[in-house]
């Protein structure tokens, strides 16, 4: 059994940081994949520690070094000046973090507080995505080493995705054939991509930290980066606006494009959203299998995901001028 005292202690010593200091350390709920742990020092200074799974856990093909990813996201973010939590040290086996001030964004906040976070959360989206990777990919290399192009990249993203759908016998509302022909058809919109752009890719709300210390409320850090990739901008607003439809959040494309950011959604665009749209969601109904997720968990996914991905292709068809056949 582990020891996670025993554990932070020896992170603490490989971060140059006073293991001894250690006065306090909790387990941190809602991740689904990596073991997350705050330590707090008797100085009162936070931690964050991730812990990913032993080799031998079952996972899907891009999940591999997940903690490589995370951490070229804070390195991102830092550069942008966004907040997130600082890299402190990251091993094999351990990334840790600094922790940062807020809650997870929950229902209590105000009509007027959404409106005013929705638009501060665009004008920090809008940051992140002005700094640009030296290719297309995940950093981690789970798929292999980045790619020169964004159809070549993100081809392999969903190709893997479809493998581990197989691979698992996971349940889709179509074949993984089916998926692939429709998701193929319209892979030239990826052409219009040519700069790799930093994409978090979880943005949903629990990955989303409120800061209430100074009175208001604003964003107080982005979180478990661990999703990242260099790609299309386009692809982030997918999680922005999980099941749900970005064009609706008015506050939040104002923040984005008052800070810069563009947000068209011409038939190109529109092709390349359903695409991400489609790959996420077809990495929710996979990963349920891997992740062993309750009966209860599998049928609010089977509701809601599955529709959403049906949605997605139909709109590519739709855009393309074809017809919906499995």
């Amino acid at each position: 059994m582990v020891d996670s005292w025993e554990r932070a202690r020896r992170v603490l010593e490989r971060a140059g940081l006073d293991p001894g200091g250690l006065a306090h350390l909790r387990p941190l709920t809602g991740g689904t994949y990596n073991t997350v742990e705050e330590l707090r020092l008797t100085d009162g200074t936070r931690y964050v520690l991730k812990i990913p799974p032993a080799a031998a856990v079952p996972g899907l093909r891009h999940e591999r070094r997940l903690l490589v990813s995370e951490a070229e996201f804070y390195r991102s973010a830092a550069r942008a000046g966004v907040p997130a939590p600082r890299l402190v040290s990251l091993g094999d086996d351990f990334l840790l973090m600094t922790a940062c001030p807020g809650d997870t964004w929950d229902d209590s906040l105000t009509a007027p507080e959404q409106t005013a976070l929705r638009t501060e959360l665009g004008r920090r989206t809008a940051r992140l995505h002005r700094v640009t990777g030296p290719g297309f990919g995940y950093p981690s290399g789970a798929l292999g080493p980045l790619a020169p192009d964004w159809r070549t990249a993100f081809t392999a993203m969903v190709d893997a995705v479809l493998d581990d759908a197989r691979r698992y016998g996971a349940w889709l509302p179509l074949p993984p054939d089916a998926v692939a022909r429709t998701a193929r058809s319209a892979y030239g919109a990826l052409d219009e991509v040519t700069v790799p752009c930093l994409v978090h890719f979880d943005l949903w709300r629990g990955n989303i930290l409120v800061d209430r210390s100074d009175g208001a409320a604003r964003v107080g850090g982005l979180i478990d980066g661990e999703r990242m990739f260099w790609g299309d901008p386009l692809a982030e607003f997918v999680s922005l606006a999980l099941l749900g439809d970005i064009k609706e959040d008015e506050a939040f494309l104002s923040g984005y494009r008052e800070s810069g950011g563009r947000a068209d959604f011409d038939t190109p665009a529109r092709l390349r959203l359903a695409l991400y749209r489609a790959y996420l969601y077809l990495i929710m109904l996979t990963e349920t299998v891997p992740r062993e997720t309750g009966e209860d968990q599998m049928r609010w996914v089977r509701q809601a995901v599955a529709p959403e991905l049906l949605a997605a292709l139909d709109e590519i068809e739709e855009l393309l001028g074809g017809n919906h056949t499995a």
